[in-house]
């Protein structure tokens, strides 16, 4: 049975967008199954009227959207349905709530780390980086969000795992707009001033002090907090 007659021909142009596109639709109708193998490339280039350099070219980027995988000497196979998004796309559309749960428990593990491996260089920073937020708790509410981040992501640099760290800046986004939102609705900083500064301060001391037990508990005191105000 020949299940890619349904193809059809397409238009001239754009070619290899077309092509990817039908193809990803014949994929999501499921006339190619997940785990299926496609037809090679000149049978393709035929139903859908293009040469082989385009369907080769379609493929890359379905593959690229996590649809299908070449096989060395195999043919090309489906393994998703529908394309796969990358991590960012996905904490874009995800519940505020939800990232802040899982930011909250990367935070947490972070400054008890911060606590036992902090060197000079990052009590400096993050000393600094508590300045900057104090001065800029009177500003606009854009830039008091962009240097609550920045002291948050200081502790998470005196942990010294890169892994923490490329999580942070991946969730740092996401954190930002939903915390401009946030301010927008209440105002937070003119309605309280030193809002979150002892928490902060508390933070940085003990990660200074190399007390991993209260750096967690602190962490987890004020990242409840704000988490209680965006759910």
């Amino acid at each position: 049975m020949n299940r890619v007659s349904s193809v059809g021909p397409l238009r001239p142009s754009p070619l290899v967008e077309q092509a990817a596109e039908r193809l990803r639709a014949q994929i999501a109708d499921g006339v190619w199954p997940v785990g299926a193998r496609l037809p090679g490339e000149t049978t393709l280039a035929k139903e859908l009227g293009v040469g082989r350099s385009t369907v080769r070219e379609a493929l890359r980027a379905l593959a690229g959207a996590g649809m299908v995988r070449p096989r060395q000497g195999a043919g090309v196979f489906v393994t998703a349905a529908r394309p796969v998004e990358d991590f960012p796309a996905r904490l874009r559309r995800a519940a505020v709530a939800d990232v802040y749960e899982v930011r909250t428990l990367l935070e947490i593990q972070a400054a008890r780390l911060a606590a036992e491996r902090r060197t000079d260089e990052d009590v400096a920073a993050m000393r600094a980086a508590l300045e900057v937020r104090r001065a800029a708790a009177d500003g606009p509410g854009d830039a008091f969000v962009d240097a609550d981040i920045a002291l948050h992501a200081t502790v998470v640099a005196a942990a010294h795992n890169p892994v923490l760290a490329d999580l942070f800046a991946e969730f740092a986004p996401a954190l930002r707009q939903a915390l401009i939102d946030l301010l927008g609705l209440v105002d937070v900083p003119r309605a309280e001033r030193d809002h979150g500064d002892a928490a902060h301060a508390d933070l940085v001391e003990a990660v200074v002090a190399g007390d991993a037990e209260a750096a967690g508990r602190v962490a987890r005191a004020e990242l409840e907090s704000m988490q209680g105000k965006l759910s």
